[in-house]
């Protein structure tokens, strides 16, 4: 397990304020980073390394699916739950990848594989995922323009707090200690946001309608696949109980992963006036998380969040590589660079949002 300590990188004076970080060239400071990562090779496509990943992913999920209809008529069946909700988030991971065209440079090729792995087999929508994304990368941790960061079951500012009454309000108070709680949820929220984006009028604005009932039907056909699978290799109640298992698990190692990526990371917003330039603006808003070869497969390689958003289509192995050369760099400028060990970023992640809730504490 890493430290849970945290190295911020920073010059003996204070980091870069808002006010500062206007006055830098929207640009400037990563023209030189993005050089060099292009001169060492890092933004060249892995398609060989993400072909063995994808093809040793399909095979354990064969294994699992023969072994539940081998052990479907005992209890036993259900240790597989757990098995098939990490393989499952092995596939999200890679279905992010191909969303950020890491894979190959093909975009055609890219949403096929991306088809596969987010509509097919987890039952979740490109494209509704990658036009939430896309936003969230542009605008990482910014109020009114990161959909991430939007007041929902949960908020991330005391500003958002305000006004929250009733069962919100009781949410908001305690939204520290029900947060992982929740993230067990995320697997189904996922599913249920992408049948809604994409049978609900109006929702395929950005696609032509062939694109749409190509998605359509293969959120069906996971629907019906999973549904099939489960009621064929086993009862109806523990069929019911696997994928209960399955969907939380799965939610859980999801928000495991994502969880420490922002929260508790500066968060601009319109009345700031924020004019970061790329690197600051991707670089103040992230957290990385110290680790290795475990934490890297743990996490989908979304443990290097800042190279991962400096560097979108940077392949996941080559993100370690570029990690040296991005945190000389900021050294070099004086902006702070965020790493810390996974149960620290935790601690940090709940630590901010227990501070979001003390002003509804102190008027409870």
């Amino acid at each position: 397990m890493p430290q849970a300590t945290a190295t911020v990188v920073a010059p003996a004076s204070a980091p870069p304020t808002r006010t500062a970080g206007a006055r830098q060239s929207a640009g400037s400071d990563f023209a030189p980073l993005l050089r060099t990562v292009r001169e060492q090779g890092l933004l060249e496509r892995r398609t060989g390394w993400y072909a063995r990943g994808i093809t040793m992913n399909l095979l354990a999920l064969a294994t699992v699916i023969t072994c539940m209809a081998m052990l479907g008529g005992s209890w036993w069946v259900l240790v597989l739950a757990p098995l098939l909700s990490v393989l499952s988030a092995r596939t999200a991971f890679f279905g992010h990848d191909a969303g950020h065209t890491q894979i190959t440079g093909d975009r055609r090729k890219s949403r096929l594989v991306q088809l596969v792995h987010a509509n097919l087999l987890l039952g979740m929508s490109q494209e509704w995922w990658n036009d939430k994304h896309n936003r969230h990368h542009a605008h990482p941790n910014h109020v009114d323009k990161d959909p991430d960061v939007a007041a929902d079951i949960l908020v991330f500012t005391q500003r958002q707090a305000v006004g929250r009454a009733g069962i919100r309000g009781w949410l908001t108070r305690h939204q520290a200690w029900l947060f992982f709680p929740l993230t067990t949820l995320e697997g189904i929220a996922l599913k249920i946001y992408g049948f809604r984006a994409v049978f609900s009028t109006g929702a395929g604005d950005r696609q032509s309608g062939r694109q749409r009932t190509v998605e359509g039907l293969l959120l069906v056909a996971h629907l019906v696949a999973y549904a099939t699978l489960l009621l064929t290799t086993m009862p109806l109640g523990r069929a019911l109980l696997f994928a209960l298992i399955h969907q939380l698990l799965l939610g859980l190692h999801l928000g495991m992963a994502f969880a420490p990526n922002h929260k508790g990371m500066e968060m601009p917003d319109e009345e700031s006036g924020e004019r970061w330039g790329h690197l600051r603006r991707q670089v103040l808003t992230s957290r990385n998380i110290r680790g290795g070869p475990v934490t890297d497969w743990f996490l989908g390689g979304l443990n290097y969040q800042i190279e991962h958003h400096l560097f979108p289509s940077m392949p996941r192995p080559h993100l370690r590589l570029a990690q040296p050369l991005v945190r000389t760099h900021c050294r070099s400028l004086g902006v702070s660079y965020t790493e810390t060990g996974l149960i620290e970023s935790y601690r940090q992640a709940l630590g901010h949002m227990h501070e979001v809730g003390e002003p509804l504490r102190a008027d409870a």
